[in-house]
């Protein structure tokens, strides 16, 4: 069995497949200061828990967008699962052509993304992530990784107000009742919620304009299942589908 590992700046997301079959899946909160031990453990103690048994585990694919990280889940991978990970650059068989003018900068995440995205549903195509940041990739027809636009993520907008703003506070991302707010917490939940799905739109449209044709967009992420609803311009939300590309990629790269 494989285990996919997406290392982002809040949450890091595993999962394992069975084939292409995902059997379990779980997220733990990003910590540089945890050794590879204590992941391993924690990793450990989940699998226990999902009935998924630790010795069927011969592979593991990694993606990380935390450098500092990194070299601590290739110790856990190698100490708790006697495997060195393949871990996600450009350079892998993505089924992409990178058209972006720095492939090495893009994030493995969205590179991830992407190659999910144009590999289930081919192009054009734009993924969204709604993550730590709000990322967009575009793909073409024929398979080319133009690029896409970064975006701060909600929940960083949200405490970035809280911080900086003396009379507001932090508040629940939920969709408030109306688009007016009729005190200080439900008009701070319409700027960010209806707000950010203004953004997402309005950068899809700007998009599409660009390419001069229609595109699918896919939504994931953990906030997409929070946008999506009011957005007007995504198409379909995809939760898991960053360890999707995993389990891709490693198919595609088993060789390495």
């Amino acid at each position: 069995m494989l285990l996919t590992i997406d290392i982002g700046n809040t949450n890091v997301i595993a999962g394992v497949f069975d084939g292409d079959r995902l059997i379990a899946h779980w997220r733990v909160a990003t910590d540089y200061a945890r050794t590879a031990d204590e992941y391993g453990i924690t990793f450990l103690d989940v699998l226990t828990t999902r009935a998924v048994e630790t010795s069927t585990i011969r592979s593991v694919i990694l993606s990380s967008v935390v450098p500092p990280l990194t070299p601590a889940f290739g110790k856990m991978s190698q100490n708790y699962f006697h495997t060195v990970p393949l871990i996600v650059t450009s350079d892998l068989d993505t089924g992409l052509t990178f058209r972006f003018e720095q492939p090495q900068e893009i994030g493995s995440d969205r590179i991830v993304n992407a190659a999910a995205a144009y590999a289930r549903y081919g192009g054009p195509i734009i993924v969204v992530d709604f993550g730590t940041a709000i990322t967009f990739c575009v793909v073409t027809k024929d398979g080319e990784y133009l690029g896409g636009a970064i975006a701060p993520g909600i929940r960083i907008s949200a405490d970035a107000l809280a911080q900086r703003a003396a009379k507001l506070s932090s508040v629940e991302l939920t969709i408030p009742k109306e688009v007016i707010g009729h005190n200080t917490a439900s008009s701070i939940q319409s700027g960010l919620i209806y707000g950010f799905a203004g953004m997402v739109d309005g950068l899809v449209r700007r998009i599409k304009m660009s390419l001069g044709q229609k595109c699918r967009v896919v939504a994931t992420g953990g906030q997409a299942a929070l946008i999506a609803p009011i957005a007007e311009t995504i198409d379909e939300v995809r939760d898991l589908l960053t360890l999707e590309g995993l389990e891709l990629l490693y198919r595609k790269n088993q060789s390495h």
